[in-house]
């Protein structure tokens, strides 16, 4: 399956959601009053938050009067424009070498298998990985995380249950160096039972990282659910207070017909890029995320 195809099928949900609604609405009935707010509900329900959707309707009117358009079909080229606008906001830059990343995330959003996905990604570009299992109070991540390591034929370094999750980064940044390996991606804990502890783990372990591999070009990268919409923002809004995201990645769009959630996403955080976005359960699936494509395959 092409890229293209397995993005739209990926998105057949959100694309059901919006493309049915869009075939009603840009008809080539007559802009008026009653467009724009059938189409502000379409928006609002595809998870897209309040602000932006007047952002949004509040451009298209204008390149509307400015072009003089008078019939609906006319503006729905505009509007996916606009969407894409948005969502370019903020480009996911080219990877640099020695690259390290933490990726951090609540438990159950995907976590740990995104990172062997990520692994295998670079694999494929004949990458030599390291992997630091820093969650060192899940057994069963580093179990997991063992198996994806094996795959993308990374090395694989963890400490026992319960160890300091720092150390852990430093005995795979050393080997990193010794490997002469290209990549550090590193797991680390999801729980917020605790958050203070679990914030002032992840700021331990960026201290350690720009200490001991100054070199490296440091990415901190987010996971979150792509199911719970708009919820997962909070999520976003407390890691990054805590570390200084970087990165976004979106899991489970497969999922969920609301992925407009992504264009509030960027839209809060015009300074995170969205690098991936996960739309099914094999590694094949884990997409560099496209503004444009992804537009185009919500709207196929």
């Amino acid at each position: 399956m092409g890229f293209f195809s397995r993005l739209v099928n990926g998105l057949k949900n959100t694309k059901k959601s919006f493309s049915e609604k869009f075939k009603y609405i840009f008809t080539g009935n007559e802009i008026d009053e009653d467009f724009f707010e059938e189409l502000e509900y379409i928006l609002i329900s595809a998870d897209i938050g309040t602000e932006t959707v007047s952002e949004i309707l509040d451009r298209l009117k204008a390149e509307i009067k400015q072009k003089k358009l008078k019939k609906t079909e006319d503006s729905k080229e505009l509007l996916k424009n606009i969407m894409k606008d948005i969502l370019n906001e903020n480009v996911a830059e080219e990877f640099e070498y020695p690259l390290a990343i933490m990726v951090v995330g609540v438990n159950g959003v995907g976590k740990t298998t995104t990172i062997g996905k990520i692994a295998q990604k670079f694999a494929s570009k004949k990458k030599k990985v390291v992997i630091a299992g820093a969650d060192t109070f899940r057994a069963a991540a580093g179990d997991q995380l063992k198996v994806w390591a094996d795959r993308a034929k990374a090395k694989y370094v963890a400490g026992e249950q319960g160890a300091d999750a720092s150390a852990v980064v430093f005995d795979a940044i050393s080997s990193a160096k010794a490997r002469e390996a290209d990549v550090i991606l590193i797991d680390t804990a999801g729980r917020l039972h605790n958050k203070i502890n679990l914030m002032e783990e992840l700021k331990k372990i960026g201290k350690v990282v720009s200490r001991e591999y100054p070199e490296a070009h440091y990415h901190k990268l987010i996971v979150v659910d792509g199911t719970t919409g708009q919820n997962s923002i909070s999520q976003v809004s407390l890691f990054n207070e805590a570390v200084g995201l970087t990165d976004i990645c979106v899991t489970k769009l497969d999922g969920t017909s609301k992925a407009g959630f992504l264009i509030e996403l960027v839209s809060k955080y015009p300074d995170m890029a969205i690098r991936y976005i996960g739309v099914g359960e094999s590694a094949d699936d884990l997409l560099d995320f496209d503004a444009s494509d992804f537009v185009d395959a919500i709207f196929e």
